[in-house]
């Protein structure tokens, strides 16, 4: 009977273990050291960056149109000036512009120079003539001041189509040096000066159809639309 101790103290000790299992195995509330999620909880939601706005779209900038150039490619203005004495034809082509001023007696002047892109007109002559005018896009029309020997004259030239406009003649009519200049208006008017041997007066008749001066010993010239 002495032997029975120690199987009691054997048995004692079984059940106990027995005992802690079953506390183990019915707890199950326990987490890893790492800090992971115990078996059968679901994991925290996972975090991240806030979604960046897409950055506006970019419009393109229309460029801006250049203002158009009231200069054409070519064209004739006839006028008067503003006192109604004398004529002034100005002819413009390419960026360039030649002049004419003629009171029809004993006072001319031609003038050439540029027109620039914004209209306006710079022209100079012989003895420190010049004209300063302007085209303008609106109406077609030039307006400007010629002066000649120290005098201006205010002057209006509106567009004109042919035959309206300047015209030239330089040649040796029996032997004299004859140069001649002409301004003929859109209603059929014309005034000139012509320069034979040294003399001025006022220019014959040009024809505008053909060009033909008749002078008054019979002699003829041929004149020509002039253009820069």
């Amino acid at each position: 009977m002495k032997r029975s101790g120690p199987l009691y103290t054997l048995l004692a000790g079984l059940v106990l273990a027995l005992f802690m299992l079953s506390v183990n195995a019915t707890s199950g509330t326990g987490s890893s050291s790492y800090g992971e999620s115990a078996p059968g909880t679901a994991p925290p939601p996972a975090t991240s960056a806030p979604a960046k706005s897409p950055a506006p779209a970019r419009t393109a900038t229309p460029p801006e149109k250049p203002e158009r150039s009231p200069l054409p490619a070519e064209a004739r203005y006839t006028g008067r000036t503003d006192d109604d004495t004398a004529s002034v034809a100005v002819t413009v082509r390419g960026g360039k512009a030649v002049a004419y001023f003629c009171d029809g007696r004993s006072t001319e002047s031609w003038l050439k120079g540029n027109a620039d892109d914004d209209g306006s007109l710079r022209l100079t002559g012989k003895r420190g003539a010049k004209l300063d005018g302007r085209l303008s896009r609106d109406n077609g029309e030039v307006r400007g001041t010629v002066v000649i020997r120290g005098k201006a004259w205010d002057f209006t030239a509106p567009r004109a189509g042919k035959p309206a406009g300047v015209y030239r003649a330089t040649a040796e009519v029996r032997g004299e040096e004859t140069d001649g200049g002409w301004i003929v208006q859109p209603d059929g008017s014309q005034v000139g000066i012509l320069t034979r041997g040294g003399a001025t007066a006022a220019a014959p008749r040009l024809d505008p159809d053909t060009g033909a001066v008749v002078l008054d010993d019979g002699g003829t010239l041929t004149a020509r639309p002039v253009v820069p």
